[in-house]
């Protein structure tokens, strides 16, 4: 299995972050996965550019910016001085989505699209070709820790088949309740990067444990 592991620093020690991210560094890990929060397209605030900046100053893998905000289009220039190099917004989120998609690539980040759970897969048909990665909300956008939603396998494989018949090289990533007893069917459906946030920080052995999601059998 190919896939890639995205460590969630959401969940991460902030007291104590530095030692979190050499964790990552030092792990099987493939991405830092940064999700942005404004309480207001979510119901939680996160942080911001100036700890995505201070991640990145310590960071030796890409990062991963999972923007949940409104109006993502006036912020997309400073993620990328930040460090970002996949930088993701929600369809829901975007006004004018080829737009921001075209302003992203323009800035030499790589283009990603996220759905919450209630959002189709049929939204991204005028969309796909020209973006590199689906993010598949798998719970409810806004808090660590919560359920898989059961559904979202039959979400990743439809996204999969659209993928193939539409000729796009879009990857799929799915965040929400990732863990060892749905990572390897997650994959088998057709899931590219896995990110997982308190089953691997709250582990006894992170770097196991991530070393487990990336070795699945």
């Amino acid at each position: 299995m190919n896939h890639l592991i995205a460590p969630s620093m959401l969940a991460a020690d902030f007291a104590n972050l530095q030692k979190d991210i050499e964790m990552v560094n030092n792990s099987e890990a493939d991405w830092f996965h940064l999700d942005v929060m404004d309480g207001i397209f979510v119901p939680n605030i996160s942080f911001g550019v100036p700890v995505i900046e201070a991640i990145n100053k310590h960071a030796k893998k890409p990062l991963d910016v999972h923007l949940m905000i409104e109006d993502p289009d006036r912020y997309i220039e400073l993620f990328k001085k930040a460090g970002t190099d996949i930088l993701t917004v929600h369809i829901e989120a975007s006004k004018n989505l080829h737009r921001t998609i075209q302003r992203i690539h323009s800035l030499d980040m790589k283009a990603g699209v996220s759905l919450n759970p209630h959002t189709p897969i049929n939204t991204l048909e005028d969309i796909i070709k020209d973006i590199d990665m689906v993010l598949i909300m798998s719970v409810n956008p806004g808090f660590g820790g919560q359920k898989f939603i059961t559904q979202s396998l039959e979400k990743i494989k439809k996204l999969k088949k659209l993928i193939h018949n539409s000729g796009s090289t879009a990857q799929i990533e799915v965040d929400g309740g990732v863990g060892s007893s749905n990572a390897k069917e997650l994959v088998e459906a057709g899931t590219d990067i896995l990110v997982a946030g308190s089953f691997i920080f709250k582990a006894e052995n992170p770097v196991q444990t991530i070393s487990n999601l990336k070795n699945l059998k």
